[in-house]
């Protein structure tokens, strides 16, 4: 799954790959946000990113897609 976490003032969000499912990924953000602290996530090649839940703009949790490559002919 890929996730997207924006945080507040800085220029570019955070994006990784997880090995989680969206409910997985649903329910740990919801924790971390209810609890404090921080958003702990590994990404699929084993690393971490953490950020304080307070500077969390947004998070958005999307499946990953396959990009076909080629050309559509209409007919």
């Amino acid at each position: 799954m890929e996730v997207k976490i924006g945080v507040q003032y800085a220029p570019r969000e955070l994006v990784l790959e997880s090995k989680l499912s969206p409910k997985d990924l649903s329910d740990t953000i919801e924790q971390a946000v209810k609890d404090g602290g921080v958003l702990r996530l590994e990404d699929d090649k084993g690393r971490q990113v953490i950020v304080p839940v307070e500077k969390i703009a947004y998070v958005e949790i999307a499946a990953t897609n396959v990009r076909s490559v080629g050309f559509t002919v209409d007919a």
